[in-house]
């Protein structure tokens, strides 16, 4: 069942789409060769505690996982494309780092995530950064008032399609409210003028994720959790949190 927010409850969950934009700035100044993805993850918690926030990934367990995800934040490396949890590996020079994060403060979630480079900035990779941060911008674009949840896909899926790169619906963006995930699923792909029409009230995350080799299979570790390209070509993955208002789409999650 899809909820609608007040305005009250959308300025509460700008509040918590604040404390992510703090973590993934922390974690951007943090991540560079040597760092270990663990560390990151105690940078988040670090900005959760200091905000008085708590994280919705820690202890999250959706019907896909056999176990719970142990850490604060997802941080997905080269051909990881989603929900790797950060342990020991230690970042090199060149790799294409994906994080995710959430924060609840005051019983209302965000959600977010950036794609950046470590050290080396490789072309290829800074292409697919860009057209996935183009295809969220399309994808924010798309979600005004009296449109439908399709416009939202398919604004996405033609940037990426242009692109040549793979795309999986199975993942994708998502309502959210005092619960991470919530109505509606918003596939990365889809036709316009269908599905859900858009009206105020609605909170949503676009999060748009594209593989590099052009196909759309991917692949879990025995972890139960990491997503990866099944040809081994890396991934970007970004993200807002927005809420459609009377004036057309606010991003509760971009930086202050």
């Amino acid at each position: 069942m899809v909820e609608y927010k007040t305005p009250g409850e959308i300025d509460a969950m700008h509040a918590a789409g604040q404390v992510v934009a703090r973590i993934l700035a922390a974690v951007r100044t943090c991540a560079a060769p040597g760092v270990r993805l663990s560390e990151l993850d105690a940078t988040a918690r670090d900005v959760l505690a200091n905000a008085r926030a708590s994280s919705p990934f820690l202890g999250y367990q959706p019907a896909f996982a056999d176990t719970p995800f142990p850490a604060a934040i997802c941080a997905s490396v080269n051909d990881a494309a989603l929900h790797h949890i950060p342990g020991r590996y230690r970042l090199a020079d060149g790799d294409l780092l994906s994080v995710d994060c959430g924060a609840t403060l005051d019983g209302w979630a965000a959600d977010a995530a950036i794609s950046i480079q470590v050290g080396h900035q490789n072309p290829a990779d800074t292409c697919l950064i860009d057209t996935a941060t183009k295809a969220l911008q399309a994808g924010i674009g798309a979600a005004v008032p009296g449109g439908r949840l399709g416009d939202i896909s398919a604004a996405i899926g033609a940037v990426g399609r242009a692109a040549r790169y793979g795309i999986c619906t199975d993942f994708g963006g998502h309502g959210i409210g005092r619960a991470m995930h919530e109505d509606p699923h918003i596939p990365n792909i889809g036709r316009p003028g269908r599905g859900l029409r858009l009206v105020p009230g609605l909170v949503i995350a676009i999060e748009p994720w594209f593989l590099a080799g052009g196909t759309d299979a991917y692949k879990i570790d025995s972890n139960g959790w990491t997503i990866r390209s099944t040809d081994g070509s890396r991934a970007a993955h970004v993200e807002h949190t927005i809420a459609i208002t009377d004036v057309g789409p606010t991003v509760l999650t971009a930086p202050a």
